[in-house]
Protein backbone atom coordinates (compact mmCIF):
# COMPACT_ATOMS: atom_id res chain seq x y z
CA UNK A 1 0.00 0.00 0.00
CA UNK A 2 1.44 3.56 -1.11
CA UNK A 3 1.83 5.98 1.75
CA UNK A 4 -0.43 9.54 1.52
CA UNK A 5 1.98 12.29 0.26
CA UNK A 6 1.99 15.54 2.27
CA UNK A 7 0.89 18.76 0.97
CA UNK A 8 3.38 21.09 -0.52
CA UNK A 9 4.71 23.74 1.84
CA UNK A 10 4.20 27.64 0.34
CA UNK A 11 7.29 28.94 -1.23
CA UNK A 12 8.71 32.34 0.42
CA UNK A 13 7.08 34.20 -2.75
CA UNK A 14 3.95 33.18 -2.52
CA UNK A 15 3.71 34.14 0.58
CA UNK A 16 4.64 38.02 -0.19
CA UNK A 17 2.45 37.76 -3.07
CA UNK A 18 -0.07 37.02 -0.65
CA UNK A 19 0.85 39.21 1.74
CA UNK A 20 0.28 42.10 -0.77
CA UNK A 21 -3.34 41.55 -1.90
CA UNK A 22 -5.68 41.14 0.80
CA UNK A 23 -8.64 39.55 -1.49
CA UNK A 24 -9.00 36.23 -0.27
CA UNK A 25 -8.43 33.56 -3.20
CA UNK A 26 -10.94 31.36 -3.85
CA UNK A 27 -11.24 27.94 -2.01
CA UNK A 28 -10.33 24.84 -3.65
CA UNK A 29 -13.25 22.58 -2.88
CA UNK A 30 -11.59 19.57 -1.10
CA UNK A 31 -11.91 16.04 -2.67
CA UNK A 32 -13.14 13.48 -0.33
CA UNK A 33 -14.32 9.78 -1.50
CA UNK A 34 -14.47 6.77 0.43
CA UNK A 35 -11.15 5.75 -0.17
CA UNK A 36 -9.79 8.87 1.09
CA UNK A 37 -7.54 8.50 4.29
CA UNK A 38 -8.12 9.95 7.13
CA UNK A 39 -6.08 12.77 8.41
CA UNK A 40 -4.88 11.08 10.96
CA UNK A 41 -4.18 7.77 9.95
CA UNK A 42 -2.17 9.19 7.11
CA UNK A 43 -0.53 10.91 9.81
CA UNK A 44 0.03 7.96 11.24
CA UNK A 45 1.34 5.80 8.02
CA UNK A 46 3.23 8.23 7.29
CA UNK A 47 5.44 7.81 10.59
CA UNK A 48 5.11 4.27 10.83
CA UNK A 49 5.28 2.74 7.09
CA UNK A 50 3.52 0.03 6.75
CA UNK A 51 5.41 -3.50 5.74
CA UNK A 52 4.42 -6.07 3.55
CA UNK A 53 5.74 -9.46 5.20
CA UNK A 54 6.42 -12.86 2.81
CA UNK A 55 3.91 -14.93 2.36
CA UNK A 56 3.03 -17.75 4.51
CA UNK A 57 4.13 -21.29 3.84
CA UNK A 58 1.61 -23.40 2.38
CA UNK A 59 0.03 -25.93 4.90
CA UNK A 60 1.68 -29.18 5.08
CA UNK A 61 -0.79 -31.29 3.99
CA UNK A 62 -1.05 -29.16 0.26
CA UNK A 63 -0.43 -30.95 -2.11
CA UNK A 64 3.30 -31.04 -3.08
CA UNK A 65 2.49 -33.44 -6.16
CA UNK A 66 1.47 -31.22 -8.41
CA UNK A 67 2.17 -33.25 -11.56
CA UNK A 68 -0.54 -35.58 -9.90
CA UNK A 69 -4.53 -35.05 -10.39
CA UNK A 70 -5.62 -34.91 -6.90
CA UNK A 71 -9.36 -36.14 -6.06
CA UNK A 72 -10.86 -34.95 -2.98
CA UNK A 73 -12.90 -37.61 -0.58
CA UNK A 74 -14.11 -38.71 1.92
CA UNK A 75 -10.98 -40.29 4.16
CA UNK A 76 -9.28 -39.90 7.04
CA UNK A 77 -6.08 -38.08 6.63
CA UNK A 78 -3.83 -41.63 7.45
CA UNK A 79 -5.76 -43.29 4.76
CA UNK A 80 -5.53 -40.96 2.46
CA UNK A 81 -1.83 -40.52 2.56
CA UNK A 82 -1.88 -44.08 2.03
CA UNK A 83 -4.30 -43.66 -0.90
CA UNK A 84 -6.50 -46.57 0.52
CA UNK A 85 -9.97 -46.66 -0.45
CA UNK A 86 -12.26 -43.72 0.96
CA UNK A 87 -14.94 -44.90 3.41
CA UNK A 88 -18.32 -43.47 1.24
CA UNK A 89 -19.84 -45.25 -1.86
CA UNK A 90 -19.90 -42.20 -3.91
CA UNK A 91 -16.63 -41.38 -3.66
CA UNK A 92 -14.84 -45.13 -3.49
CA UNK A 93 -16.84 -45.90 -6.97
CA UNK A 94 -14.98 -42.64 -8.78
CA UNK A 95 -11.75 -43.43 -7.06
CA UNK A 96 -12.11 -47.05 -7.97
CA UNK A 97 -13.11 -46.52 -11.16
CA UNK A 98 -9.75 -43.53 -12.18
CA UNK A 99 -7.84 -46.54 -10.88
CA UNK A 100 -9.36 -49.20 -13.15
CA UNK A 101 -9.14 -46.45 -16.18
CA UNK A 102 -5.36 -46.56 -15.35
CA UNK A 103 -5.07 -42.72 -14.26
CA UNK A 104 -2.21 -42.10 -11.74
CA UNK A 105 -3.64 -39.75 -8.97
CA UNK A 106 -3.43 -38.90 -5.16
CA UNK A 107 -6.22 -38.49 -2.67
CA UNK A 108 -6.82 -35.95 0.00
CA UNK A 109 -9.10 -36.42 2.59
CA UNK A 110 -11.80 -33.65 2.31
CA UNK A 111 -15.58 -32.65 3.03
CA UNK A 112 -18.37 -31.41 1.16
CA UNK A 113 -18.20 -28.13 2.13
CA UNK A 114 -14.83 -27.94 0.18
CA UNK A 115 -16.59 -29.31 -2.90
CA UNK A 116 -16.92 -26.13 -5.71
CA UNK A 117 -20.42 -28.40 -6.38
CA UNK A 118 -21.16 -28.79 -2.80
CA UNK A 119 -20.37 -32.66 -2.80
CA UNK A 120 -17.63 -35.17 -2.86
CA UNK A 121 -15.86 -36.27 -4.57
CA UNK A 122 -14.06 -33.68 -6.84
CA UNK A 123 -10.67 -33.79 -8.90
CA UNK A 124 -8.17 -30.63 -9.18
CA UNK A 125 -5.66 -31.22 -12.78
CA UNK A 126 -2.02 -31.18 -12.44
CA UNK A 127 -0.99 -27.95 -12.66
CA UNK A 128 0.48 -26.56 -16.13
CA UNK A 129 2.86 -24.02 -16.34
CA UNK A 130 1.46 -21.01 -18.47
CA UNK A 131 -2.12 -22.28 -17.80
CA UNK A 132 -4.18 -20.63 -15.45
CA UNK A 133 -7.40 -22.95 -16.11
CA UNK A 134 -5.38 -26.11 -16.31
CA UNK A 135 -6.51 -26.79 -12.55
CA UNK A 136 -10.49 -26.11 -12.82
CA UNK A 137 -11.84 -28.70 -10.70
CA UNK A 138 -13.64 -31.47 -12.39
CA UNK A 139 -16.65 -32.51 -10.41
CA UNK A 140 -18.21 -36.06 -9.59
CA UNK A 141 -20.19 -36.04 -13.14
CA UNK A 142 -17.22 -35.24 -15.27
CA UNK A 143 -14.98 -37.56 -13.96
CA UNK A 144 -15.81 -40.62 -16.52
CA UNK A 145 -14.83 -38.18 -19.00
CA UNK A 146 -11.96 -37.18 -16.83
CA UNK A 147 -10.35 -40.62 -17.36
CA UNK A 148 -11.21 -42.29 -20.29
CA UNK A 149 -8.86 -39.42 -21.30
CA UNK A 150 -6.39 -39.33 -18.91
CA UNK A 151 -6.10 -43.20 -18.95
CA UNK A 152 -3.99 -45.72 -19.73
CA UNK A 153 -6.06 -47.92 -19.72
CA UNK A 154 -9.22 -48.70 -21.94
CA UNK A 155 -12.55 -49.46 -19.98
CA UNK A 156 -15.37 -51.15 -21.54
CA UNK A 157 -18.23 -49.31 -23.11
CA UNK A 158 -21.41 -49.96 -21.74
CA UNK A 159 -25.11 -49.86 -23.03
CA UNK A 160 -26.70 -46.79 -21.68
CA UNK A 161 -30.27 -48.23 -21.21
CA UNK A 162 -29.02 -50.93 -19.88
CA UNK A 163 -26.69 -49.94 -17.65
CA UNK A 164 -29.34 -47.67 -16.24
CA UNK A 165 -31.18 -50.46 -15.41
CA UNK A 166 -29.15 -51.89 -12.85
CA UNK A 167 -27.83 -48.72 -12.05
CA UNK A 168 -31.11 -48.43 -10.60
CA UNK A 169 -30.50 -51.32 -8.23
CA UNK A 170 -27.59 -49.58 -6.67
CA UNK A 171 -29.09 -46.49 -6.65
CA UNK A 172 -32.32 -47.04 -4.99
CA UNK A 173 -32.79 -50.93 -3.21
CA UNK A 174 -29.31 -51.08 -2.26
CA UNK A 175 -28.48 -47.24 -1.38
CA UNK A 176 -31.76 -46.79 0.17
CA UNK A 177 -30.64 -50.20 2.78
CA UNK A 178 -26.86 -48.83 3.18
CA UNK A 179 -28.10 -45.87 4.54
CA UNK A 180 -30.51 -46.97 7.46
CA UNK A 181 -27.69 -49.10 8.08
CA UNK A 182 -25.23 -46.61 8.65
CA UNK A 183 -27.13 -43.31 9.96
CA UNK A 184 -30.30 -44.88 10.97
CA UNK A 185 -29.58 -47.99 12.94
CA UNK A 186 -28.82 -47.83 16.52
CA UNK A 187 -26.22 -50.27 16.58
CA UNK A 188 -24.29 -48.68 13.91
CA UNK A 189 -24.34 -45.53 16.05
CA UNK A 190 -20.15 -45.98 16.85
CA UNK A 191 -19.18 -46.48 12.95
CA UNK A 192 -21.17 -43.11 11.75
CA UNK A 193 -19.42 -40.98 14.79
CA UNK A 194 -16.07 -42.66 14.06
CA UNK A 195 -16.77 -41.64 10.01
CA UNK A 196 -18.50 -38.35 9.62
CA UNK A 197 -19.30 -36.95 13.31
CA UNK A 198 -16.13 -37.17 15.31
CA UNK A 199 -14.39 -35.48 12.85
CA UNK A 200 -15.76 -32.52 12.05
CA UNK A 201 -15.58 -31.23 15.96
CA UNK A 202 -14.45 -32.22 19.67
CA UNK A 203 -17.46 -30.44 21.02
CA UNK A 204 -20.57 -32.63 22.19
CA UNK A 205 -23.03 -30.24 20.94
CA UNK A 206 -21.95 -29.88 17.49
CA UNK A 207 -21.44 -33.44 17.44
CA UNK A 208 -25.11 -33.85 18.71
CA UNK A 209 -25.85 -31.49 15.95
CA UNK A 210 -24.40 -32.90 13.07
CA UNK A 211 -25.43 -36.05 13.67
CA UNK A 212 -28.95 -35.21 14.08
CA UNK A 213 -28.37 -33.42 10.10
CA UNK A 214 -27.08 -36.74 9.11
CA UNK A 215 -29.87 -38.66 10.29
CA UNK A 216 -32.40 -36.55 9.22
CA UNK A 217 -31.09 -36.24 5.63
CA UNK A 218 -30.57 -40.02 5.58
CA UNK A 219 -34.23 -40.50 6.22
CA UNK A 220 -35.80 -38.12 4.03
CA UNK A 221 -33.59 -39.39 0.96
CA UNK A 222 -35.26 -42.79 2.03
CA UNK A 223 -38.75 -41.41 2.63
CA UNK A 224 -38.60 -39.95 -0.87
CA UNK A 225 -37.24 -42.94 -2.74
CA UNK A 226 -39.59 -45.34 -1.55
CA UNK A 227 -42.80 -43.14 -1.34
CA UNK A 228 -43.83 -43.89 2.17
CA UNK A 229 -44.38 -41.50 5.24
CA UNK A 230 -42.12 -44.23 7.60
CA UNK A 231 -38.97 -46.02 7.29
CA UNK A 232 -39.03 -49.92 7.66
CA UNK A 233 -35.96 -51.53 8.06
CA UNK A 234 -36.90 -55.12 7.04
CA UNK A 235 -38.68 -53.61 4.12
CA UNK A 236 -35.70 -52.14 2.83
CA UNK A 237 -33.28 -55.46 3.81
CA UNK A 238 -35.78 -57.07 1.92
CA UNK A 239 -35.50 -55.03 -1.25
CA UNK A 240 -31.62 -55.23 -1.02
CA UNK A 241 -30.94 -58.43 -1.28
CA UNK A 242 -33.68 -58.72 -3.82
CA UNK A 243 -31.57 -56.35 -5.91
CA UNK A 244 -28.14 -58.75 -4.50
CA UNK A 245 -30.11 -61.62 -6.32
CA UNK A 246 -30.76 -59.59 -9.49
CA UNK A 247 -27.15 -58.31 -9.78
CA UNK A 248 -25.77 -61.92 -8.74
CA UNK A 249 -27.84 -63.55 -11.77
CA UNK A 250 -26.75 -60.94 -14.16
CA UNK A 251 -22.98 -61.15 -12.89
CA UNK A 252 -23.48 -64.83 -13.82
CA UNK A 253 -20.52 -67.08 -13.90
CA UNK A 254 -18.57 -63.80 -15.57
CA UNK A 255 -15.82 -62.23 -13.98
CA UNK A 256 -17.28 -58.78 -14.95
CA UNK A 257 -21.23 -57.52 -15.67
CA UNK A 258 -22.03 -57.61 -19.27
CA UNK A 259 -19.52 -60.03 -20.31
CA UNK A 260 -17.36 -57.27 -20.76
CA UNK A 261 -12.91 -58.35 -20.81
CA UNK A 262 -12.35 -56.26 -17.95
CA UNK A 263 -14.37 -54.29 -15.39
CA UNK A 264 -15.99 -51.17 -15.79
CA UNK A 265 -17.98 -47.93 -14.23
CA UNK A 266 -20.62 -50.32 -13.45
CA UNK A 267 -18.35 -53.02 -11.98
CA UNK A 268 -16.77 -49.84 -9.65
CA UNK A 269 -20.27 -48.79 -8.13
CA UNK A 270 -21.14 -51.83 -6.98
CA UNK A 271 -17.41 -52.80 -5.69
CA UNK A 272 -18.36 -49.17 -3.82
CA UNK A 273 -20.89 -50.82 -1.39
CA UNK A 274 -19.87 -54.00 -1.41
CA UNK A 275 -16.24 -53.47 -0.41
CA UNK A 276 -17.74 -51.53 2.66
CA UNK A 277 -20.11 -53.53 3.60
CA UNK A 278 -17.37 -56.64 3.36
CA UNK A 279 -14.58 -54.72 4.94
CA UNK A 280 -13.31 -56.11 8.22
CA UNK A 281 -11.82 -53.33 9.44
CA UNK A 282 -14.97 -51.48 9.68
CA UNK A 283 -16.83 -52.06 12.92
CA UNK A 284 -19.97 -52.97 11.43
CA UNK A 285 -22.96 -54.43 14.71
CA UNK A 286 -25.55 -54.87 12.70
CA UNK A 287 -24.19 -56.64 9.69
CA UNK A 288 -28.04 -57.64 8.02
CA UNK A 289 -27.33 -55.99 4.58
CA UNK A 290 -23.51 -57.25 4.67
CA UNK A 291 -24.75 -61.11 5.84
CA UNK A 292 -27.17 -60.49 2.44
CA UNK A 293 -24.31 -59.58 0.68
CA UNK A 294 -22.47 -62.75 1.33
CA UNK A 295 -25.41 -65.22 0.30
CA UNK A 296 -23.69 -64.33 -3.02
CA UNK A 297 -20.47 -65.77 -3.90
CA UNK A 298 -20.34 -64.73 -7.45
CA UNK A 299 -20.96 -61.05 -5.83
CA UNK A 300 -17.93 -61.87 -2.92
CA UNK A 301 -15.44 -62.90 -5.65
CA UNK A 302 -16.28 -59.95 -7.63
CA UNK A 303 -15.60 -57.75 -4.77
CA UNK A 304 -11.97 -59.40 -3.92
CA UNK A 305 -11.17 -59.52 -7.88
CA UNK A 306 -11.33 -55.68 -7.78
CA UNK A 307 -9.91 -55.10 -4.60
CA UNK A 308 -6.43 -57.49 -5.60
CA UNK A 309 -6.90 -55.40 -9.05
CA UNK A 310 -6.71 -51.45 -6.99
CA UNK A 311 -5.38 -52.45 -3.76
CA UNK A 312 -3.07 -55.34 -3.75
CA UNK A 313 -1.48 -54.42 -0.48
CA UNK A 314 -4.96 -55.06 0.88
CA UNK A 315 -5.89 -58.29 -0.94
CA UNK A 316 -2.65 -59.73 0.51
CA UNK A 317 -3.74 -59.30 4.13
Amino acid sequence: MSQPTSEPKESPAAAAAGSADTTPAPRRASRTGWFDVPAPLARLFRRFPLVTYPANHLPVRSPTHRHLPTLYVFSSDYDAVRGLPSFNPSCLKWQTFLKLAGVEFRIISSTNHASPTGALPFLIPPSSSGDSGSQVPVPSNKLERYALDHGAQKVPDIDTLRLEAYQSLLDHRIRNAWLYTLYLSPANSQLLSKLYVTPVSATGLVQMTVRYQLQRAAEAEILQSVGAVKVDPEVLYRDAEQAFDALAAALGSGDWFFGNSGPGLFDAALFAFTHLLLDESLPWVDTRLGDSLRKFKNLVDHRDWILAKCWPELSAQ
